[in-house]
């Protein structure tokens, strides 16, 4: 819905709408919401919503700890699981100091910049996600335990298949919200699911990706699931992986795809702090086709940089290593940046890979730069990094880093 601020009150009061919900992320992606009243709505336009940042995960201290939402018309969407009467909305907001200074940790900002600079350079970057998660049966959490909901295995059908009304109900529930998915199946992991997304911007894209991880986890709520977005959730199982598929227009000549391509191996160690921010998002890389080398191929699952077969509009590439732990807004926007890097510096495209890293000699790897092992190692490249130093502001770096 693409409303103006004074069509959006005339909404309001025609859909009996009762609750709006300012949403946001804190730097980690962890989704927040304020929820006020029809009647608030003007003041949030105009003065917006103050809450405390010292509560929020890397939005600061005591010492300075007011900040405001403003709620952004274009994002208006209605939340279908909510009662039709006394409709719950929500709106994304932006975040600002009480001058209304924009705040600097906030990562959709931080990734409209990213875009704004890609425009002026003459580019334009496109994402769609595959999400991987977990089905998990609520009442085996009461022992402690994880029990998936099924054992079935990569794109199995019902009855083995219990994930399968689970992926529908979200399918449709994204539609009613304007969110267009592409794709659903059932992994290789017992229990495990993907619903993947058509390509969009990249605003667009990194909204559907944070909106997709709360209509999952409320509809497997209601079917008496717990949705599990981790990693690693099973030691003895495939992770959970969130592969970013980037393209890039226009798309002048195969050089300018390369040197993307290159740009994003370029930095691929200096971002994974950020695609990979969890200590448990270690123990899925260099396992069940995460993988653990910066290289890259045509097709081939083993490695970083998959190329997949598509052509015209569809050419891209998929990025293997981030899990939905990542920040979209971040990942995409580093992306952006170290894809610009590439493309304004002419890197070369390294050698492909043709190879299984997951098989091949370690004499041959040897030649290949590992992506980090640890957390620790993560946290450490990307501390020292001018790239992301010159990307990110000093306190986005510090939460994640310090």
């Amino acid at each position: 819905m693409n409303y103006s601020k004074d069509e959006i009150i005339q909404y309001m009061r025609e859909e009996d709408v009762k609750f709006i919900r300012l949403a946001f992320c804190d730097v980690f992606g962890k989704r927040k919401n304020i929820s006020v009243m029809p009647e608030e709505l003007p003041r949030a336009f105009e003065y917006g919503i103050a809450f405390d940042a010292s509560a929020i995960a890397g939005f600061g201290s005591e010492t300075r700890s007011d900040l405001f939402l403003f709620p952004e018309p274009e994002t208006l969407t209605v939340l279908p699981w909510r009662p039709e009467q006394g409709r719950v909305v929500q709106m994304l907001s932006r975040i600002a100091y009480p001058d209304g200074t924009p705040f600097p940790g906030d990562s959709r900002s931080i990734l409209r910049t990213a875009v704004k600079r890609a425009e002026a350079a003459g580019f334009r970057f496109y994402f769609g996600a595959e999400q991987e998660f977990y089905l998990f049966l609520q009442e085996s959490e009461k022992d402690g335990a994880k029990v998936p909901c099924d054992r079935a295995g990569y794109m199995d059908i019902a009855p083995e298949d219990r994930g399968e009304n689970v992926r529908r109900e979200v399918c449709l529930t994204l539609e009613q919200m304007g969110v267009r998915p592409e794709s659903s199946h059932h992994e290789e992991g017992p229990g495990q699911n993907e619903i993947d997304f058509r390509y969009a911007d990249a605003l667009t894209a990194a909204d559907q990706a944070i909106v997709f991880q709360t209509v999952v986890k409320t509809v497997a709520h209601r079917n008496g699931y717990t949705a599990d977005f981790s990693a690693k959730p099973l030691e003895n199982a495939p992770g959970n992986g969130f592969h970013i598929n980037m393209s890039v227009q226009p798309l002048q000549d195969e050089a300018v795809f390369g040197a993307m391509i290159a740009g994003v191996l370029d930095k691929a160690d200096q971002m994974t702090a950020f695609l990979n921010p969890t200590e448990n998002s270690y123990l899925r890389l260099g396992k069940n086709k995460a993988p653990s080398y910066v290289s890259w191929s045509h097709e081939n699952r083993s490695q970083l940089v998959r190329i997949p077969a598509a052509q015209g509009e569809y050419r891209r590439l998929e990025l293997r290593s981030p899990d939905p732990a990542a920040n979209p807004y971040l990942a995409f926007a580093l992306m952006i940046h170290a894809a610009l890097d590439g493309i304004e510096r002419g890197l070369p495209l390294p050698a492909a890979a043709d190879f299984n890293t997951f098989t091949a000699d370690q004499a041959l790897l040897a030649a290949y730069k590992k992506l980090p092992q640890t957390l620790d190692e993560a946290r450490r490249i990307a501390g020292q990094s001018a790239f992301i130093g010159a990307h990110l502001p000093a306190a986005v770096i510090a939460a994640y880093c310090g």
